[in-house]
Formats: C-alpha cells, structure tokens, sequence
C-alpha cells in the first residue's frame, strides 16, 4: 500500500504553522484530494490543555481533520514512541485514500521520529531507574548528570544535547540499561516528503507572540488554568506548556495580568529562540520564509510532491 505524500511543516512558536497546514489542506480539498493534519505537539496531546497550547479550534478541526489532539488525560504519560504509532496510522489509514499528510508542529524531535523515522521499540526504558535519575537531577543538577553520562556513555554524550536536563536524563537511562552502543538506524518514512521549516522575520515574530499571549488570556486561559489545577497536580510534565503557571501566579495574586501576560510573552520568546536553534540543526527540513502568506509559496512544491516527486522543489523566492 503506498504511504500518503507527507508535508513537514516544522519551526518555533507563532511562525504560523497552524495557519499554513489548513490553508495547504483546503487547497488540496479543492482538488478532491483529501487531506489531514497531524499535529507534532507533545503537550497538545493532553485533554483540556485547548487555549494554552494554541489547539486548532474546533471550527477549524470542523474544516480539517486534525490528528495528534486530545489523546490523553494531563496525568498520563505519553511517549514519541506512541506518537509515532499514532502519526503512522493516521497517516497509512489517509494513504490507502489517495490522501495527502501534513505533519505540523514545533516539538522537532516528534517531527524527526516521524519523517526521518526512529526506532523507538528498540529503546529501553525502566520507570523506576528513571525516577531514580530524575532525583538525582533535582538534588545535584543537570551539570553532575551530564558528567556521568561522558564518563559512562562518552560516545552517547557526545550526541545528547547536555543543557537539556530531560535529553540528559532519557540518555543516562538508556546508556544504564544498555551501555554506550550505537543508537538503532533510523526508520524513514515510507513515502515522498517535503520537509520545511518556518522562520519570521524578528520584529513581526516577537510581536506575533506578544499579540497571542494577550489573545490567549483574553480567549479565558486564566478561567482553562483553573479548572485544571482544580482537577490535576500543578506539577505535572504536561503543564510545563507556557501560559498556566503565569495564570496560576496571576489567581494567586503574585503577579497582575499584564505582568502575568507579559511573563508569558516573554518566556515564549526564549522558547522559541530555543526551537530555532533545533531546527536549523535539522537540514532536511527547507527553510521557508513565513513572515508573509507562505502558501502560494509553496503550492508548486506541494503540487509536485503530489505527482510523485520524492525530493523537495525549492519554492520561489518571496518578493521584496
């Protein structure tokens, strides 16, 4: 069964990846080629967690079928490897229909373990050796456990990213249970992509967060905040989503709501500087100027990949 063509759409916070998806989608409905939207957000899998992770509305899920989304409860794990699971079946499922997949989204490494393919079954995993580390890093710090992943797994260190406290503790798991081998080849997608990533130009980009931060507390995140905490604890992994701890300090009158807001604004920024530095690590993935409207762009590369294209066709440069 031939796999669905797939556009990757990847690239930090607010560059317009959403917007873009659906815009690509309806195109292709208007040919009569279905297609459907995966979502590559590892906290949009959590049920409830709609205005702070910027879901799709329902309105726009209405016009395009979105995987990837209300998976789990905020107090369930959810691991990449049951995301690529998800992505793939979706995505074979869509195939077998003569559709088109678009993988959309800023949590890269999902991305990655989708288009470029991970066997994630071959690695291990101990759920109390990784609570046994992640104590380790709350008393001694991300520092002590990068120093003892170089002297156990010198080779597996050396491609972990070693500020990123849970890159480390997910790589000082793997190298306890299965030394400092080579991790598995990856699996590629079986089918065409297109892979791109989004940047904006700075100004409008820090001020396209600054304008979402205000629309998502006017939108009623303060009021999502709360009905969460009442319901989960606060400390769990899947509100670490920017926007629910600013609205939680604003309830409990630490902060006001432009301070709130504006807290929020701007670890959002530092988020996605973060991002893009991970994606232009990734040069499989085009970069694509989405300052303005990117989808007549980059129609004629997705028109291409239609008609069985299997490397990217480098769109036309923007105007001006």
């Amino acid at each position: 069964m031939p796999a669905a063509p797939l556009v990757v759409i990847g690239g930090p916070t607010a560059t317009g990846k959403t917007g873009l998806a659906i815009a690509l989608a309806e195109r292709l409905h208007a040919l009569g080629i279905p297609s459907e939207i995966v979502s590559a957000d590892s906290r949009q899998v959590f049920r409830g967690l709609d205005i702070g992770t910027a879901k799709a509305t329902p309105e726009e899920r209405a016009r395009v079928v979105h995987h990837g989304i209300d998976l789990v409860e905020a107090d369930q794990p959810y691991s990449v490897a049951a995301f690529r699971t998800h992505a793939l079946g979706a995505l074979e499922a869509l195939g077998a229909r003569g559709g088109v997949g678009i993988l959309a989204g800023g949590t890269g490494f999902w991305l990655r373990a989708v288009f470029a393919g991970i066997d994630t079954d071959a690695l291990p995993s101990d759920a109390a050796l990784r609570a046994g580390i992640e104590a380790d890093l709350a008393r001694d710090g991300v520092g002590t456990l990068a120093e003892q992943l170089a002297a156990l797994a010198p080779g597996l260190a050396s491609r972990t990213d070693l500020r990123n406290p849970r890159r480390v503790v997910r790589a000082l798991e793997i190298a306890m249970l299965r030394g400092d081998v080579p991790l598995p080849a990856p699996l590629g997608y079986p089918g065409p992509v297109l892979g791109l990533q989004l940047v904006v130009e700075r100004p409008v980009h820090v001020r396209r967060i600054a304008d979402r931060a205000r629309a998502q507390f006017d939108a009623g995140l303060v009021e999502e905040a709360r009905a969460l905490r009442e319901r989960f604890d606060p400390s769990l992994p899947a509100f670490s989503a920017i926007g629910y701890r600013e609205s939680w300090a604003f309830l409990d009158g630490e902060l006001g709501l432009d301070a709130a807001i504006e807290l929020d604004a701007r670890r959002n920024l530092a988020f996605a500087r973060r991002q893009a530095t991970w994606f232009r690590r990734e040069p499989s993935l085009a970069v694509v100027d989405a300052t303005g409207d990117a989808a007549p762009i980059l129609w004629p590369s997705v028109e291409a990949l239609v008609a069985g294209a299997r490397t990217w066709v480098a769109p036309e440069p923007r105007p001006g």
